[in-house]
């Protein structure tokens, strides 16, 4: 169990020190990722972002992930639950999704571009990773963006979601994979949704202790 979101990431960078001073560049999926990307970074003395990725919810069950969608157009379909939905309600549920990323780049980055990626290292990090459709997004847009190396970086995730990303990511570290595993939130003592205000804030806190 983790006291905080602060306390996994504390926990989260330590098993990346590996990637101290290399030049890796730490991008978080917002919102719940940004505080803990912001301290995996500082403790890695590495860039910071936010890249944003949205779930495509399910017309009928809007919390059931048909896929995701990243903020340049990236695409992930789960094969399972996109069974039954025409191509046509599968692009609405795309358009709906990118007027939202549009918002949240402006609120969470400023209208900012991600920082270059080409050639670098890169670390997504989240603050759990329950249907992963958001990462597997995230893991395409940082391909075609030209990363080197993708690692996938999370406190908590399910064994099997785990595997999974092993066959997208180049490198996969869980620091928890419970047997029972029913969400994220059940390896935290304390754990609440962030705004984007608490999203930013993170962001803006990282941008004034930078050299």
């Amino acid at each position: 169990m983790f006291k905080d979101r602060k306390d996994a990431a504390q926990q989260l960078a330590k098993a990346l020190e590996k990637y101290k001073d290399t030049g890796a560049i730490v991008l978080g999926i917002p919102r719940g990722g940004a505080e803990t990307a912001y301290y995996v970074a500082k403790h890695l003395h590495a860039d910071l972002s936010l890249l944003v990725a949205r779930k495509l919810g399910h017309p009928t069950n809007p919390e059931y992930a048909v896929g995701a969608i990243a903020e340049d157009g990236s695409v992930y379909l789960n094969p399972e639950a996109q069974s039954g939905l025409s191509n046509e309600m599968i692009a609405k549920l795309k358009e709906q999704q990118q007027k939202e990323i549009v918002r949240r780049v402006q609120a969470l980055r400023q209208g900012e571009p991600l920082p270059a990626l080409k050639g670098k290292t890169v670390l997504l990090v989240d603050d759990g990773i329950a249907t992963g459709s958001t990462v597997f997004a995230a893991i395409r847009m940082c391909r075609h963006m030209g990363a080197a190396r993708i690692v996938v970086a999370a406190p908590v995730s399910g064994r099997d979601k785990k595997r999974e990303l092993l066959d997208e990511a180049d490198e996969v570290v869980i620091l928890e994979t419970p047997d029972f595993y029913t969400g994220v939130s059940q390896v935290y003592y304390n754990f609440y949704n962030l705004t984007d205000e608490e999203a930013l804030e993170f962001m803006n806190q990282w941008k004034k202790e930078i050299p």
